[in-house]
């Protein structure tokens, strides 16, 4: 089996990847979170610097592009190939209303014919190339049925992969995952199918790799991002127990020293880590005071402290 590392924006970067990657490792592709190219900026200079090389030679690393229209996202895949990148992944799945409204990510499910349009322009322009294109989708926008017509859509053009989150647009993140629907998929699709979507337990991935074992049209992987993020030991650990320990301290440290050096002052560094814990915090019992006391530190000294105590508390 397979395990790609799911794009969340503003968190999974390439400092969070290398301090990942260094500690736990396990992951076969990172996504990177989305680029979104216009007509007078292909590529920012933050996207650059999240994209170099040099801040992620230990990784194997997919762009992600959030665009509905081809000659933009091919002007910004261009400079993707000429930094040496083989893979580039259509965002077709963010839920965020700023995103939808504009169709883009989930919004591009409401305009198939746009959608294909697209599709044939970059998919085309890949081939010539020697690009992969791989797609990230939900099933829909507003119905879960809209998903027949998109799969349709899918099976026309030979992408590299189709990972599907099998909910719609407007699920957001909540009630269960659609699982008829990616059953669907898998009798039907003509391209490589990657699961994503609430795997938060060595069971889930379990029943995930059981559902899906049989069908050609797996491609043996399996796409995890919130569940990484709550327990980073969730694929370290044979029975993926999140108990914490020191590894997870070392981890910290990777991503708090990385911020550091990239990032002033305290509250802009602070920011990031808060957000981490946000997650991390699901996955530790017994330390509500401490980790409040995190969340509401504006200086590296305030942050410490809280941390220090967290880590006296677990390591008792």
């Amino acid at each position: 089996m397979k395990y790609y590392f799911a794009p969340l924006e503003g968190i999974t970067r390439y400092v969070y990847r290398n301090a990942f990657e260094k500690t736990f490792g396990g992951i076969d592709k990172y996504f990177a979170p989305f680029i979104s190219p216009t007509k007078d900026s292909p590529l920012t200079p933050r996207n650059r610097m999240e994209l170099e090389s040099e801040n992620n030679s230990s990784l194997n690393l997919v762009p992600q592009i959030l665009c509905n229209n081809p000659e933009v996202f091919i002007d910004a895949a261009s400079r993707l190939i000429d930094m040496g990148y083989k893979e580039i992944n259509l965002n077709a799945g963010c839920h965020s209303a700023t995103v939808t409204s504009k169709k883009k990510g989930a919004g591009l499910l409401e305009d198939l014919y746009n959608l294909e349009r697209l599709l044939d322009s970059i998919v085309n322009f890949g081939l010539a190339s020697g690009l992969k294109i791989s797609v990230k989708t939900r099933l829909g926008r507003f119905d879960q049925d809209e998903f027949f017509k998109v799969l349709e859509i899918y099976n026309e053009f030979p992408l590299s992969e189709l990972i599907i989150h099998p909910r719609i647009e407007k699920d957001f993140y909540k009630g269960d995952v659609r699982i008829d629907f990616f059953k669907y998929a898998l009798e039907e699709s003509k391209n490589p199918i990657v699961y994503n979507g609430d795997l938060f337990k060595k069971d889930d991935i379990r029943k995930i790799s059981q559902l899906a074992e049989n069908s050609p049209a797996f491609n043996d992987a399996l796409m995890l991002g919130r569940g990484l993020l709550i327990n980073p030991y969730l694929l370290f650990r044979q029975d993926g127990d999140g108990k914490i320990d020191q590894l997870f301290f070392k981890f910290h440290k990777e991503i708090y020293e990385g911020y550091k050096e990239i990032m002033s002052p305290d509250k802009n560094v602070l920011y990031h880590m808060k957000e981490l814990w946000t997650y991390w915090a699901r996955n530790i019992e017994g330390c509500d005071k401490e980790i409040k006391s995190i969340m509401k530190s504006k200086r590296y000294e305030e942050y410490d402290i809280g941390l220090n105590n967290i880590k006296a508390k677990l390591m008792a």
